[in-house]
């Protein structure tokens, strides 16, 4: 293939899916996927890559049989399980004819996983009697919740982007908790965006917090809905840059250069394997502990992991199955190992993933090893029958 002087061919896209998934099963993929790399990242989240590699040897932490005991999931996977509560309930009463608020359906669920993390929930915000999700004790335990998230819940006020609270934090806990506005389905991307970013100001009012979180939204939506995985990266950052935002607000110029960053890293392979050192990718991207530096640690991962060209097409399911789950352990490796916030980089890998292949590329070991499957799998299957999955 001939080029024009002076530039670069745009990587050849990878092989997708031998088959497309069920909805279904890119909802129980997305949140168990996140859940295992949640997990498996909350195991080394406060280490720099030189503890990692001192603890698991030259590699790092490749899966959970080299922990000494069970890692659990995090707030991360808590805060994803209440965003999709706080979507269902809005859907529960769509279908029943009633108008609701979404925004303030996903604050009340919110203030209700406040109340899990031993913070009192303030007297002057409302009170919702419990549901499903409330019953389930692991829920109930305190795993290094953000501080901007606790913050912003605990002054009983529901932000917005007009007033937001949090004004100026662009933590990531806007962006690990909003894979599910992606996962329902018949919704215009503009509306996937909205909502997303409407949560994020729940808890954060920077923009980078509030527009990295529409764009992972934008992410999983191009994933569920059949688009290939840079694809739907680069779809999300167009959109970004081209108009969906409201009127009077510009791209962050930090989200948009990060991104990008992750898009031409990604692209300039040499070949199979050549990947950033954990050192180097810190330096490129970040280390995670911001909104749109988690977004784009993860999409490096999955983008520098996928199979390329010269990759023999699957045919049959099983050889399918093993290679989507190639691709998932590697990109939830590079994800994990790196001086930064490894379990909320892991997770938005895992969540992309387990949207785009479906479960088929969860390895059947480490969802052994998680914590409370059966929550999550709660979850999954009660979005999915409301939205008709």
């Amino acid at each position: 293939m001939s080029t024009e002087p002076g530039t670069t061919p745009a990587p050849a896209p990878a092989p997708g899916p031998s088959h497309s998934p069920a909805h279904g099963s890119r909802i129980h993929g997305c949140l168990l996927g996140g859940a295992l790399g949640d997990s498996l990242g909350y195991a080394v989240e406060f280490d720099s890559i030189s503890a990692i590699r001192a603890r698991f040897g030259p590699a790092g932490l490749q899966d959970f049989s080299a922990l000494d005991a069970a890692s659990p999931f995090s707030d991360d996977t808590q805060m994803t399980l209440y965003t999709a509560d706080g979507l269902l309930e809005a859907l529960e009463w769509a279908n029943d004819g009633v108008s609701a608020d979404i925004n303030a359906c996903l604050w009340l669920a919110y203030l209700r996983w406040l109340g899990t993390q031993g913070v009192a929930v303030p007297a002057s915000a409302p009170v919702q009697p419990p549901r499903w999700i409330d019953g389930q004790d692991v829920l109930k335990n305190r795993r290094a919740p953000g501080n901007a998230c606790l913050s912003g819940l605990a002054t009983g006020e529901m932000g917005t982007v007009q007033r937001p609270v949090n004004p100026e934090s662009k933590g990531c806990g806007t962006v690990m908790r909003s894979a599910p506005f992606g996962l329902i389905p018949h919704l215009e991307p503009e509306t996937v965006y909205k909502l997303s970013s409407d949560a994020a100001s729940l808890t954060h009012g920077h923009p980078a917090a509030r527009q990295s979180a529409g764009v992972f939204s934008l992410v999983i939506h191009a994933l569920a809905t059949g688009r290939g995985l840079r694809e739907a990266a680069e779809s999300a950052l167009a959109q970004l840059c081209g108009g969906i935002l409201r009127k009077g607000e510009d791209p962050d110029a930090d989200v948009v250069s990060r991104l990008e960053a992750a898009l031409r890293l990604a692209g300039d392979r040499p070949g199979p394997g050549d990947r950033l050192s954990p050192e180097d990718l810190v330096r490129e991207l970040g280390e995670g502990w911001v909104a749109e530096e988690a977004l784009a640690v993860a999409l490096y991962a999955v983008l520098a992991t996928a199979p390329g060209i010269g990759t023999e097409t699957a045919t049959a399911a099983g050889a399918a199955e093993e290679r989507a789950e190639a691709h998932f352990r590697a990109a939830i490796a590079v994800a994990v190992n790196h001086s930064g916030d490894s379990d909320s980089t892991a997770s938005i890998a895992g969540n992309i993933l387990g949207a785009y292949y479906g479960e088929q590329c969860l390895p059947a070991g480490w969802l052994a090893a998680l914590e409370a499957p059966e929550v999550i799998r709660g979850m999954a299957s009660r979005l999915a029958a409301v939205t008709g999955s």
